[in-house]
């Protein structure tokens, strides 16, 4: 069933591969660290050294500690208000009295009274205050008012008479500042008392001469009989000119009255008097009575006729009562109106002294506010001055010292343990960063990365290293040991070329390194011997003209061999030829070292040589010169199928292997691919190859076939015919 390819990736994958990109990130540091430890370790023992030299030499410095408490400085017994109102300062004046403490005076007062002039440790200084200071230290002791003064010295005596003399004289100089300004507050208020009691003076003589050049007795608010007489004035005329103008209407409805026709009775003033009511009620009798005589009598009766005559006399009398009543009336509105003119008269003068007052007290207000402030100022200066005093005979002091410096037993500096600790901690990280840095600069060949990456040619595995002296051992490594890593690790190197495309070309390969003791001889010994242990009929030829290696492994003597057949001092290869121990396996030495190498190697019957063994093996494995060295690589590599590039671990500068495969490669010969030879993958090479190192073991416990006995010598028959 075909796969959907809309798949969702699993969710883990993504930091599942950064958990491992963190895992090699943090093993490849450190393997860094590992494969320069004994660079760390140097470096770290060195400042571990200097630290300790530090403190064997350094100089022991004691600290001698005084508290001293620093109370508020209005806190006595005639300014508890004051406590209150302090708080916005209290930082302020701490703040002042530590920065006071480490003064420039204070110090000098303290070298005076020691005489830490001739101390040797500030008498070299040109700023012994300053020198002094740089060894006091202020600390507040936090939510609270005391105060720590630290000293340093190395002597414990003289730090602690230090301490104390800082706090002693410190204290006695605030007690000292505190009776100078009382005794000055004390002068200044006595001299402020005297002039102000003078002003005092003058100002109400001042006002006492104002108030007799005006004849006034008082001009105070609540003492002025002006402004009274002018608003009783006000008063009467109010009421004389309300009663004047009733009177006027008065008179006014009354004349209506009249002019209507209607009689003084129907006047309302004049109907409600006594007599003018007394009458009317004679009248109505009267007339009573003369309507009871007309009924009796006739009109020419005397009795009726006196009884008229009184009735109209008393009709007289009420209308003479009326009128009377009436000019009563009209006088009245007229005494009214005289009235009104009288006490507007009288208001008009009233005002008129009011304004003159007015002006006059314009002017006494001035000198009374004047006496009264001279006063108050002169009240607040004796009130200052008998506190001043009092506070002076008190003589407070708001500091104390709590506790005296003592003098120490054990010295604060060198602080061995921090020292070795800071000397542990600096000497891990520049050990690491050395590490590290010496890491960054090497840039020699060390892994499959580096191959591929800066040579970019293919490679086609690695030689463990082993790890004997002897040459026989190293070189035969494939045939003596084969459950040996290094067996594996060439058969790795044989099985990568055997499943290259058209491997079957590859039949004869010249080896060969950027320079000598890379490990070129053992890869092409080594390599011939496990194709020969395929069942592949192969020859190893030493073509190192100038420093052959082959008989040497193999324990041959053959003073005939390559440069021979070369030279033309033998015509056939078939004499050349030793047959090892190792199946399958031939080799042709070098022979006698010829003076002229290079030629041999160029000339044809190098070419003839070639196309005889590749006739005869199946296998042609060259020894050949390093590349770097000589030219004689170049040419047999030419004329093989190709070139099997070996280079040793952390030993070629990749700069200069790179341009050792470009000459090689502009040489047109083929590289088949690299080797990376001598790892140690038990020690500080392991990190490159672990991988390699553990699969190697593994398999090889499994190999017990074919393995010679340890110490072996190889057997080698002697010559062909």
């Amino acid at each position: 069933m075909p796969t959907n390819s809309a798949t969702p990736a699993n969710p883990n994958s993504a930091g599942g591969s950064q958990n491992e990109a963190a895992n090699f990130s943090l093993r490849h540091y450190w393997h860094v660290i590992i494969e320069r430890r004994w660079l760390a370790l140097t470096a770290l023992a060195l400042i571990l050294l200097l630290d300790a030299i530090y403190l064997f030499r350094a100089q022991r410095i004691y600290l001698a500690t005084a508290r001293i408490q620093i109370n508020r400085e209005s806190e006595n017994v005639l300014n508890l208000k004051d406590v209150f109102s302090m708080e916005g300062r209290e930082l302020d004046y701490l703040t002042t009295q530590y920065k006071n403490l480490q003064s420039r005076t204070l110090m000098e007062s303290v070298i005076k009274t020691l005489r830490l002039d001739t101390d040797p440790r500030y008498s070299a200084s040109l700023d012994i205050p300053l020198a002094l200071s740089k060894d006091v230290t202020i600390a507040p002791v936090r939510l609270s008012r005391l105060v720590d003064v630290r000293v340093e010295h190395p002597d414990a005596e003289k730090a602690a008479q230090i301490a104390n003399t800082i706090v002693k004289t410190f204290i006695d100089d605030n007690l000292n500042q505190k009776l100078k300004s009382s005794f000055d507050a004390v002068t200044w208020l006595e001299t402020q008392a005297k002039d102000t009691k003078g002003t005092v003076q003058e100002a109400d003589s001042a006002l006492h001469r104002y108030l007799t050049n005006y004849n006034e007795v008082s001009l105070e608010e609540g003492e002025n009989i002006v402004r009274q007489g002018l608003m009783q004035a006000k008063a009467d005329f109010s009421r004389a000119a309300s009663m004047a103008i009733q009177a006027e209407r008065l008179i006014s409805e009354i004349d209506t009255i009249l002019n209507s026709g209607k009689p003084l009775e129907s006047i309302p003033q004049i109907a409600e008097s006594v007599t003018v009511q007394r009458l009317r009620q004679e009248v109505a009798v009267r007339e009573a009575s003369l309507a009871s005589l007309l009924k009796r009598y006739r009109d020419k009766h005397p009795t009726v006729i006196q009884a008229r005559s009184e009735l109209a006399n008393l009709k007289e009398n009420m209308q003479r009562e009326s009128e009377t009543v009436l000019e009563t009336l009209r006088n009245s509105a007229q005494i009214a109106r005289k009235q009104e003119e009288e006490l507007s008269k009288l208001v008009n003068a009233e005002e008129k002294k009011q304004l003159a007052l007015n002006q006059l007290r314009i002017q006494y207000g001035m000198l009374k506010r004047e006496a009264d402030n001279n006063k108050t100022i002169y009240s607040s200066v004796l009130v200052r001055l008998k506190e001043t005093q009092l506070m002076s005979r008190l003589a407070s002091n708001n500091m104390r010292v709590v506790d005296d410096a003592s003098k120490p037993i054990n010295p604060v500096k060198p602080r061995v343990i921090i020292t070795i600790g800071l000397g542990i901690i600096g000497g891990v990280m520049v050990a690491v960063a050395l590490a590290f840095f010496v890491s960054y600069l090497d840039d020699s060949v060390k892994s499959q990365d580096d191959i591929e990456t800066y040579l970019r040619i293919p490679f086609l595995g690695y030689v463990p290293n082993i790890k004997t002296n002897s040459v026989v051992e190293r070189d035969l490594q494939a045939h003596l040991h084969q459950q040996s890593n290094a067996s594996e690790g060439f058969r790795t190197i044989r099985a990568t070329l055997s499943l290259m495309p058209k491997a079957d070309k590859y039949r004869v390969l010249a080896i060969s390194s950027t320079i000598p003791s890379e490990g070129k001889s053992l890869v092409a010994s080594n390599l011939a011997i496990v194709f020969a242990q395929t069942g592949l009929k192969t020859l190893l030829v030493d073509a190192d003209l100038r420093r052959p290696s082959v008989h040497k492994a193999f324990q041959l003597h053959s003073p005939i061999g390559l440069s021979s057949y070369l030279s033309k001092d033998v015509e056939k290869i078939d004499g050349l030829i030793h047959t090892t121990e190792v199946p399958n396996l031939d080799a042709i030495c070098c022979g006698a070292v010829p003076t002229s190498p290079s030629e041999l190697i160029g000339s044809p019957r190098m070419a003839q040589f070639l196309d005889e063994v590749r006739k005869k093996y199946d296998r042609v494995v060259l020894d050949c010169p390093p590349i770097s060295a000589v030219s004689d690589p170049l040419v047999i590599g030419a004329k093989a199928d190709g070139l099997v590039f070996v280079t040793k671990f952390n030993k070629i500068r990749r700069e200069h292997a790179r341009k050792s495969v470009q000459r090689v490669q502009n040489s047109g010969i083929f590289i088949v691919g690299t080797v990376i030879n001598d790892i140690d993958f038990e020690g500080r090479d392991s990190y490159y190859y672990s991988y390699y190192y553990y699969q190697n073991r593994y398999y090889a416990s499994y190999k017990t076939e074919g393995a010679p006995s340890e110490g072996k010598k190889p057997v080698v028959k002697a010559p062909k015919a």
